[in-house]
């Protein structure tokens, strides 16, 4: 699970409790007009012709899916771990997945933080080759670069994703889609994945426990079959989440032995990329790269 990167990463980001970024994800008050190029709120991400920085319609349909029961198949519920998918209409469409955990000793906070920051993800997930962020669009959305590895004989993914993000008291929202850069192309070693939709909501449940809910429509390209896709994305998801909560249990002391107050994801001063203007992205269609 890329952290929104389709899965984390640094990048300038909001504090709780801060003034909103101007016009209005982790995502998540009430809906604005959609922006030009844009559904309307409510409807989403994957419709997206332009790219576009996620609005408060964006995140409040984000959350509503999340919650929702309606529509989403049960295919694991064990050890305080859900797992659903979600059928689409075209028999040939990847699935939606959600994957649900009960975090009993790990802050709504903590896991936010896990979730933004880079290195530490180097730590923990085993499965990273590389991972960067590339540039920031606003003090909430960033562009970034992950890639990771698969089982031989399989080539290595990686991917090129817009993230935004926005703290909603004791919970979070995380969420992503992917962009082209013209500095980052297909590399020749890799294949270019393409997530559709993938975020986190992160609702806080006291001071030391939350749960994650993790939703994602991600096409890994290359030949792999998409019901292969389907069906393993049920029983990989409930592993990585295991290793996420793992993470989040030893990041407290991890965080104080490095660079204990640099969380530029909770204080935008603090970030150091450069800036980048929509006009240098453009939408990542699946169905436009090569298998």
């Amino acid at each position: 699970l890329p952290s929104c990167s389709p899965f984390g990463g640094g990048g300038s980001r909001l504090r709780p409790g801060s003034a909103r970024f101007p016009r209005l994800p982790p995502p998540p008050p009430p809906p604005r007009p959609a922006a030009l190029g844009l559904p309307s709120p409510g409807a989403g991400m994957s419709g997206r012709e332009s790219v576009q920085i996620p609005d408060d319609g964006d995140f409040h349909h984000f959350r509503t899916e999340c919650n929702s029961e309606a529509g989403w198949h049960l295919t694991y519920h064990r050890s305080g771990i859900a797992v659903w998918i979600q059928m689409l209409e075209a028999e040939k469409s990847l699935h939606k997945i959600k994957c649900r955990m009960d975090c009993k000793e790990a802050s709504a906070e903590t896991l936010y933080d896990v979730l933004h920051d880079t290195e530490y993800r180097k730590k923990w997930d085993t499965n990273v080759i590389e991972t960067f962020d590339i540039g920031k669009l606003t003090v909430n959305a960033d562009v970034g670069y992950y890639a990771w590895k698969c089982p031989k004989p399989l080539k290595n993914r990686d991917v090129i994703t817009l993230r935004s993000w926005l703290p909603m008291g004791s919970d979070y929202i995380i969420m992503n889609y992917s962009v082209k850069h013209p500095k980052y192309p297909p590399r020749k070693d890799m294949v270019r994945a393409v997530s559709i939709q993938t975020g986190y909501l992160i609702q806080g449940k006291g001071a030391k426990s939350c749960s994650l809910t993790y939703l994602a429509q991600v096409d890994p390209k290359g030949s792999l079959p998409k019901w292969v896709v389907n069906k393993s994305s049920q029983f990989l998801a409930p592993k990585a989440m295991k290793k996420m909560y793992k993470a989040c249990v030893k990041y407290p002391d991890w965080k104080q032995k490095h660079n204990p107050h640099f969380k530029p994801w909770l204080y935008p001063e603090q970030n150091p990329l450069p800036s980048l203007a929509l006009s240098d992205l453009s939408i990542q269609h699946a169905d436009s790269l090569e298998n």
